[in-house]
């Protein structure tokens, strides 16, 4: 197997620090990224991988990471953008934007425009960890893209996940035919941290480790799916653009998440929000 070199978001717990450890083992070079400094450094010295923290409900932060990242790793061979939550109640970040959005959406498309021309270069693969509740709650509002009407966390989380399926389309729409690859895909529901904020029963229950694990999937489960797609090799294991439900690409979406049209609002709307221009390199 060919090494390469693989940068996980969201890698200081669960599904994101058992992929990196996966892959760590299997010879490749990982960058773990996790919002926590103490975290992301106890898994990068316990796998022997390079670590850089970031808190994405900063985006100042997320400018930063993408520097550092640039200056380690001149070749990128696979993104994955892992980092993600579901938050108690609507609140804004300093940059302005509900939370959910900034955090689920807003700050991997930044990191990803970001380090574009090394992507591209590198021929990588984008790889978003999407969710069931894109599906089953999400609703793409371009007009209330900060869910002030009817705040409701989990579909705000469904929303941000059916984000992140457009984005894997825009992405592979848009530069596919120069090499560039984007897969999404829903992990599982795993027994992690994840959630455990959320407030209410779903976040009792996540909170509770006995419980959970009765019902939900390991961090190691999850984290093979996307190491599988991180080792192998797009148009010939997988499809780029597809949406992915267990193997295979999802039998039923949102059919918003096929809405090629609303895929380049989105886009369009998002490099606005952030005020970056088209990328044209």
């Amino acid at each position: 197997m060919v090494q390469k070199t693989i940068v996980i978001t969201g890698a200081s717990d669960g599904i994101g620090a058992a992929a990196a450890a996966m892959l760590v083992a299997h010879g490749h070079r990982v960058i773990v990224v996790g919002r926590s400094p103490e975290k992301t450094r106890a898994v990068g010295e316990r796998i022997g991988a390079p670590y850089l923290s970031a808190d994405f409900g900063r985006l100042a932060d997320v400018r930063a990471l993408a520097d550092k990242i640039l200056a380690i790793a001149p070749r990128i061979d696979v993104l994955a953008n892992n980092a993600g939550g579901v938050f108690g109640k609507r609140e804004e970040t300093e940059d302005g934007f509900e939370r959910t959005f900034q955090v689920n959406h807003l700050a991997p498309f930044l990191l990803t425009m970001l380090l574009l021309p090394r992507l591209i270069e590198s021929r990588a693969s984008v790889i978003q960890t999407a969710s069931t509740g894109a599906r089953l709650v999400g609703k793409v509002d371009l007009d209330d893209l900060q869910s002030k009407k009817g705040y409701w966390n989990f579909r705000a989380y469904g929303t941000s996940k059916l984000e992140n399926i457009l984005f894997t389309r825009e992405l592979h729409h848009r530069f596919h035919s120069r090499g560039l690859s984007a897969v999404s895909f829903h992990p599982g529901v795993i027994a992690s941290n994840f959630g455990s904020g959320s407030g209410g029963l779903a976040g009792l229950f996540m909170a509770n480790k006995f419980l959970s694990s009765l019902f939900l999937d390991t961090p190691e489960k999850g984290a093979g799916r996307l190491a599988r797609f991180a080792e192998t090799e797009p148009d010939r294991d997988w499809v780029s653009g597809a949406y992915y439900e267990g193997d295979r690409p999802a039998r039923r979406e949102n059919p918003q998440g096929l809405d090629a049209d609303l895929a380049q609002k989105l886009w369009e709307q998002s490099l606005s929000l952030l005020g970056l221009p088209e990328f044209s390199g």
